[in-house]
Formats: structure tokens, sequence, C-alpha cells
């Protein structure tokens, strides 16, 4: 089997890599290893920056999005219980949807399969050899060793995948941070207690109010990273949520039947290069962050549009400009993307170690985001995304 580019991995990165390129003209083929049923149904984090959301749009997988996905205009900062909205819309002209990625990864794959797109799924990808001249990507399928062979690879296989790990060792230099904390999460059967997400800093710890439709509501605690489950029962979760909600929005948060349960560790990584030869690492392949900045979708799919142009580019021209200088563009937004969900995390959550000196420091950070136009400015332009060009 033969194809240009050779995609491992079909989540929103590997679908819309395979999506821009056949706009382009640009065949691909894409591995999957789970099932097409598993793959739709992964419960992720979405929010949607709004070159995010235009993007989607404009090459014609927007449609249900626009239906059914939910624009904010800003998010609101809860402290000790008091309320303080910030007006994305007012500070910065611009919003973003709250639309979950399982639901993107459901019309990428429908409209891939609409327009003739090779998606081979439960094809377990095996390794990947020659990526300096030939590439070929081994994998097994229905029992069977078959070999995809392409001009480029897409690694798109997430943090576990094969591709990062097939690059030779030395070449590829890792930046980390672990979190001493996790997020313990619910999906609920309940209406959000808020039109707009809310990010609540409280003595106990952080929590986070947010949703997936006026009628499901996706909502966090703060915990220790090692916490068994077991340990929150329902009513557990559901006390300690009302209790960081706060009097400003507790009597709306209404109490579900928890559709899913589990605990979240929080943590950074950065591999740099993103490239090398012939193999291109694309989202958690190369990156993660902390999910209080809503980045890890957004930040994928800017790597594949990144990626995208530059391929098309060398298919148009033969010129490798933009292919070799495709790890430094990615950088940038990535580092930038970092610092954010970095503030974001450490501005809200209760650190273990934290002294007096720190909790007052925190607080007056919070106060100051919360009061100033400038610093809430500065919050909104990073949330609803930094420009892509």
């Amino acid at each position: 089997m033969r194809t240009q580019v050779g995609i491992v991995g079909a989540g929103p990165a590997g679908l819309m890599l395979s999506h821009l390129l056949h706009l382009q003209g640009i065949e691909s083929v894409i591995l999957e290893s789970r099932s097409r049923d598993y793959v739709e149904n992964r419960l992720r984090a979405g929010v949607l920056e709004h070159w995010v959301v235009d993007l989607l749009t404009q090459t014609g997988v927007g449609a249900r999005m626009s239906r059914e996905g939910l624009m904010h205009d800003g998010i609101n900062i809860s402290i000790e219980g008091r309320l303080h909205p910030i007006n994305f819309k007012t500070l910065t002209g611009r919003g973003v949807m709250v639309y979950g990625q399982h639901e993107v990864v459901k019309d990428l794959i429908a409209k891939r399969l609409a327009d003739g797109g090779r998606i081979l799924f439960e094809a377990e990808a095996l390794q990947v050899d020659d990526i300096a001249a030939n590439p070929t990507i081994h994998f097994r399928k229905d029992g069977k060793t078959q070999v995809l062979a392409c001009d480029f690879v897409g690694g798109c296989d997430g943090f576990h995948g094969i591709c990062r790990t097939s690059i030779p060792d030395g070449v590829l230099t890792t930046f980390e941070r672990t979190y001493p904390f996790g997020w313990l999460g619910i999906l609920s059967a309940s209406p959000p207690p808020s039109h707009e997400l809310i990010y609540a800093y409280h003595q106990r710890g952080f929590a986070l109010f947010s949703m997936r439709s006026p009628t499901v509501s996706r909502l966090y605690l703060q915990c220790d990273p090692d916490e068994d489950v077991a340990t929150w029962p329902d009513g557990r979760v559901w006390e300690e949520l009302h209790i960081r909600l706060g009097d400003d929005a507790r009597t709306r948060l209404a109490e579900g039947q928890v559709l899913q349960k589990g605990i979240t560790a929080m943590r950074s990584f950065v591999v740099e290069p993103m490239q090398h030869q012939r193999m291109f690492l694309t989202g958690d392949a190369a990156h993660i962050v902390p999910p209080t900045g809503a980045k890890g979708m957004n930040l994928a799919i800017a790597d594949v549009l990144v990626l995208s142009r530059a391929l098309t580019a060398f298919y148009r021209t033969g010129g490798s400009d933009l292919l070799e200088g495709y790890s430094h563009t990615c950088l940038q937004r990535i580092w930038k993307a970092q610092r954010f969900s970095w503030y974001m995390t450490s501005m809200l959550h209760r650190f273990p170690a934290d002294t007096l000196f720190d909790q007052r420091r925190q607080r007056a950070e919070l106060d100051y985001v919360t009061s100033s136009k400038a610093a809430a400015t500065a919050l909104a332009e990073n949330y609803v995304g930094l420009p892509m060009d």
C-alpha cells in the first residue's frame, strides 16, 4: 500500500491533517489502532478557540458545530464564592465555542469517509522505518502485518504512540513539569450552573464548572494526583462541588446522574524539535498542557494547519523551507500556550508547598486580573486564541 502522507492516529490532529491535505489534492492514509466506535466516543474536553471555529466552518466541517455548539463570550472566575465575569467579546471582540472533542472527531470522520478518504480502523502501527528517505509504516490489521509506504509521516498518535519513539535517541530534548495535584472529573446529566464556565479558587482547592450541552455538565475538583476514585462516591463529589462553587451560584448547581467519573493527572510536556527527517510530530505526540487553559486540541489543530501548508508548498513547488521550519513555527505558539496554561494553573490551584506569602501573592494576582482591564484583556486574548498568522 502506498500514499503520499502516512498518518498514524485518528484523533483531531490526524483527521484534520488528512482533511486539509485532501482539500489541496494530497493523498493520505490514516492508521488507527482503535475501532471507529471507540474513537468517536472517547470523551475529551472541548473548548475551541475562535480561529479553530472559523477553520472548521471554512473547510466544510462546521455545520453541526454551528447548530449544536455553545458559543461563549467569556468566563467567570469565582474567588472564595464570589463570581467575577471576564467578558472576552467586550475585551477582544471574539469568543470561544464549547463543542466536545469527540464531536469534532465524529464530524471529521464523516467528512473524510464522504470524500473517499482512507481511514483504517483497528490497524495497529508497529514501527516506522527509513524516515530519512522512503518512510514505511508497518502495521497489523485483521491479524496480518502490512506495510504502508509514503513520502512523509504524520505522527498524530498521542503521547504513548510509536512515532516519537521511532526517532533515534539523542535527537529530541524533553521539557516536562508534573503538578502536585490532579483533577477529579465527572460528567453529569444535569444543566450547568452558569451559561459561562466558572473557574473557582477556594481554600479547599480549585473547581471548574463547565458544560457539554444545556443538559449535560462537566465538573472538576482539584484532588491529590494519586487518589483512588473509589474514595469519591457521588455524594461526596456533589458536597465538595457545592462548597467550592460558593454563594453566588451555589443554588444553581443541579445534581444529576453521574455518567462518568475519573482522575486526570496534571502535567506539561514538550519535545524539541517536533520533526526528524520525514517524520513530523503533532498534538500530544509532541506536547501536553494542563487543561486549565483549554489549549490541548487547539494546539493540535494549529500543528496540522502549519504542517498541511508546508506539505502543500512542497508538492506544488518542491520547496522544503516550510517543512524545515515546521518545528520552529509550531513551538513559538506552543510555548506561549504552555506559559498561559501554567499561569492559569498556578493562579487558581492550591499548591501543597505554598507558604503564607505564596497564598497572599496568589490572592493578589486573582484580585488584579479581575479588577484590571489590561490584565483581563491579556487573559482574554490568550484564551480565545492568539493569531495563527
